[in-house]
């Protein structure tokens, strides 16, 4: 499964892009939030990705961000939502927003996000408030030593997460984490497996 990609932008639109990777021609379809982002074409950028497989067809979702990528797991988890309407959504209204419209149930906010009608804000608020309420309290207690090396716990988080491990999980793991200055990826994501196993 594909998590992320860092390649040149051979094509960059509002709906998706071409992410040249080492010759290999990526098409990826983003959000608006990401979109605006983006570098020129022909620069190099780094996109977290989600890898969308159905029975005809494997679709890749980037963003800038972890934590658009983690909205959209979870908008999509939600019953009636499906990526493209997540990508929507994402287009429509940031994330730190979202997701207090949802913790808040603020469904007139909800409501005015194009393609959500009543009853989809609804489902929004009632499968996901809990969900994203517990993310915000073990995100308020950000771990020292993630925060130290943030590339190296931005590349673990997305591994445990295309592992299948919660988000809540992923970041009470990080947050017990001791890394060192010099720590690897794999050095951190065995220590944070330790963590997960117990």
């Amino acid at each position: 499964m594909i998590a992320l990609l860092t390649g040149k932008l051979a094509h960059k639109s509002p709906e998706f892009i071409i992410l040249d990777v080492n010759g290999v021609g990526y098409r990826v379809q983003i959000p608006f939030s990401t979109y605006y982002e983006l570098p020129e074409e022909t620069s190099t950028t780094t996109l977290h990705i989600f890898t969308h497989v159905k029975e005809d067809a494997i679709n890749l979702y980037g963003f800038r961000t972890l934590a658009e990528k983690s909205m959209f797991q979870h908008l999509i988890s939600v019953s009636g939502i499906g990526p493209k309407l997540g990508s929507n959504i994402l287009s429509n209204i940031d994330v730190k927003e979202l997701a207090a419209a949802i913790t808040g149930g603020d469904l007139g906010r909800l409501g005015s996000i194009p393609g959500i009608g009543k009853k989809t804000a609804e489902r929004l608020v009632l499968e996901l408030k809990e969900k994203l309420r517990s993310m915000q309290h073990t995100e308020d207690a950000a771990p020292r030593a993630a925060a130290a090396l943030p590339d190296v716990a931005e590349d673990v988080t997305s591994a445990l997460l295309n592992l299948g491990y919660k988000e809540a999980q992923v970041k009470k793991a990080l947050a017990e984490l001791t890394l060192q200055p010099g720590d690897t990826v794999e050095t951190a994501l065995k220590q944070a497996l330790k963590l997960l196993m117990r």
